[in-house]
């Protein structure tokens, strides 16, 4: 039997994304301990993939600082697309990454290269005996599902060793991850495999049993952003290690904020100890300066909830607009009815040009519009005059409250450098026996040294030479070093030239970084439990997404009796679970068994022009089943990557549509 070592969980790791290496070296010089990127496939964001040069390009910055670079590799694949997924992650291993993303288990029987794994969101661990097999069968850390309370959390972190990674801010995708087929079902654009057309963020009507609309014209699926900036602390106590951001279709100044927004929060309760007494550490190198000010408002988002974080609660959901609304900003005061030209505005912070306005339509729909000229105080103390770019919305009237989605002046800020990020170095000059030597070490204990030739002359004026060789060791602007204590060890204060010095500086620095680089140790991938741990289960419908055979034999090789093939196989016909989530519109609508007496859980119906789905209510598990079925256009596609069928799994005789569990 091999059993991983236990995970140092009090090594708090900020993990950030990256659509491109770019944004993914701004994360790290924002603060981000980790960065997770996406490939040039398989990874889950078909529009943010990146080639391997430059994810190497990405590895080689990171490591710099001991920063860590997770690759996703976690669509479900095709038999077809294991060969290249197995050749890909070699080279992805041969550039220096430091873990895998997966989610389909087809690859863990593949000839893979020592490559730390880690378990996708996409593989629904919601429990500690899910979580548990996925750390014996070789997984450092999963992914939690974002739905799971501090309690829960605690149960999991109780039961493993492994690292546990938890979404603290960003999109929420209403439904389980890896348990939403919406998407394939209407499109044929599958969700696991990276291409989901978020049927989520869209208005429906919803409907009793009977047909009579409860609500109408909402986005009823659709969720606020994810925000547990409040509750770090407890998650850390929980056994939560690695915090992630949400991201990787985010741009570069949402990735810059958010960042240095964790960071600033994790920072603080790195060093500064909680009543719990705990002693938290980095995971990696160096401290930020921000040459802005982080504020999470400012940035897209859909309003903020902390999710299940703390049991369930109301106002999750983002009923009104899955757009960004923005901050209040203030209400109109004023129209400008004859010129149609400007409107005045009572606002609590200053509005600049440029700046994006919104505001609710007399129906509910969100519009907005640019500042073309915002003059300040125009009607007195607090209200700015507002001239737009475009012509006056008639449906701006006074009394309308107002919000920015856009702080030109905030996104300028960004749009510069906003961050240094600094690893500090004490150095030491002393004497040799044909010249001087200037050693340098840095806050890991990784030491460097440079050496010159030189004759031992004695400068005229002893204070200032050793002034000017303290001054001259001490420039590090341009390097990613500052600079701590300076030990002069030299018995009489030698004369040298500045060119001698400042190269003597210059090449410890390199050699420093050449250390650097040379002590990062990737972590290492942690061998299964033998003989193999039996899964949970002994039967899997196609909510556990089984597309290959490989996977099917890694089921079948942990106990699995029956395995039904993942639903972009295209067997499954009839009505289904689409979407399984606890978000719950009967407890949105006051509609909830438990807590109204005399209600039963009826189906409803969502309804979006001719699309119908229907809803059904799991009360014991508090969950809310989205059903429908294939489309029959879908149904005859064939894979716009991999023109094949899965043939390997038995029908199941008779076998039950009623919504499954995998």
């Amino acid at each position: 039997m091999s059993i991983a070592a236990p995970r140092d969980r009090k090594v708090l790791e900020l993990l950030a994304p990256a659509r491109t290496a770019d944004i993914g070296i701004e994360a790290i010089n924002h603060g981000a301990d980790a960065v997770y990127i996406g490939g040039p496939s398989f990874g889950a964001r078909s529009a943010a993939e990146n080639s391997v040069a430059d994810i190497e390009r990405l590895v080689r910055h990171a490591h710099r600082y001991h920063a860590k670079i997770f690759v996703t590799l976690n669509t479900i694949l095709h038999d077809a697309e294991l060969e290249p997924a197995r050749r890909l992650v070699w080279e992805l291993h041969d550039a220096g990454a430091d873990a895998l993303i997966v989610q389909d288990m087809g690859l863990l029987e593949l000839d893979l290269p020592p490559i730390q794994l880690h378990a996708s969101t996409q593989t629904d661990i919601r429990d500690a005996g899910k979580a548990r097999f996925l750390q014996d069968v070789g997984f450092s850390q999963i992914v939690l599902a974002r739905e799971l309370s501090l309690n829960q959390v605690r149960q999991i972190a109780g039961a493993t060793d492994c690292h546990l990674e938890y979404f603290v801010h960003g999109a929420l995708c209403v439904a389980y991850s890896g348990q939403c087929y919406i998407s394939h079902a209407h499109t044929g654009r599958s969700a696991n495999r990276g291409e989901c057309s978020q049927a989520c963020r869209l208005p429906y009507d919803l409907k009793d049993k009977d047909g009579n609309t409860i609500a109408g014209n909402r986005h009823m699926l659709s969720m606020k952003d994810n925000n547990q900036s409040a509750n770090l602390r407890a998650l850390a106590g929980a056994g939560v290690s690695s915090f992630k951001i949400e991201g990787r279709y985010k741009d570069l100044s949402y990735v810059k904020n958010i960042t240095a927004h964790y960071r600033t929060l994790l920072d603080e309760i790195i060093e500064q100890p909680g009543a719990d007494g705990a002693a938290y550490r980095r995971a990696s190198s160096g401290r930020c300066t921000f040459l802005f000010t982080p504020q999470a408002d400012k940035t897209f988002n859909r309003g903020y909830t902390d999710y299940f974080a703390n049991e369930r609660r109301h106002g999750i959901e983002a009923f009104e607009s899955p757009k960004f609304v923005g901050e209040p900003i203030g209400r109109v005061t004023k129209i400008d009815a004859r010129g149609h030209r400007f409107f005045d505005v009572e606002r609590v912070a200053p509005i600049h040009n440029a700046d994006g306005l919104t505001w609710y339509g007399p129906k509910g729909e969100l519009t907005g519009l640019r500042v073309n000229r915002a003059e300040a105080d125009a009607g007195g103390e607090g209200v700015d005059r507002i001239y737009p770019s475009e012509a006056l919305p008639a449906d701006l009237v006074p009394g309308t409250s107002l919000f920015r989605n856009h702080d030109h002046e905030f996104e300028r800020a960004l749009e510069r450098k906003s961050a240094e990020r600094r690893i500090r170095v004490d150095a030491r000059f002393f004497a040799t026996a044909d010249g001087y030597a200037l050693s340098l070490t840095d806050e890991d204990g990784v030491s460097a040294t440079a050496r010159i030739a030189a004759a031992a002359e004695p400068a005229q004026n002893a204070g200032r030479a050793l002034a000017s060789l303290r001054e001259h060791i001490g420039k590090l602007g341009n390097t990613i070093f500052s600079i701590g204590d300076i030990v002069l060890d030299v018995a009489d204060a030698p004369f040298l030239p500045a060119s001698q010095l400042n190269a003597l500086r210059r090449e410890a620095v390199e050699r420093l970084e050449a250390a650097r680089l040379q002590a990062h140790v990737r972590p290492p991938r942690d061998a299964a439990v033998e003989p193999p741990v039996p899964y949970p289960q002994d039967a899997l419908g196609y909510l556990a997404n089984v597309l290959n055979a490989r996977a099917h034999a890694f089921y079948a090789r942990h106990g699995v009796k029956l395995i039904d093939a993942a639903f972009e196989a295209n067997e499954e016909r009839g009505d289904v679970s689409l979407m399984i989530t606890r978000h719950c519109l009967r407890y949105s609508f006051n509609l909830c068994p438990k807590e109204v007496k005399g209600i039963r859980p009826d189906p409803m119906q969502l309804v979006n022009g001719n699309e119908t789905l229907t809803l059904r209510f799991d009360c014991k598990r508090c969950e809310m089943h989205v059903v429908g079925a294939l489309k029959p256009h879908v149904a005859k596609m064939r894979d716009s990557v991999v023109a094949q069928k899965v043939s390997f799994f038995p029908a199941r005789p008779g076998k039950d549509k009623a919504p499954a569990r995998a």
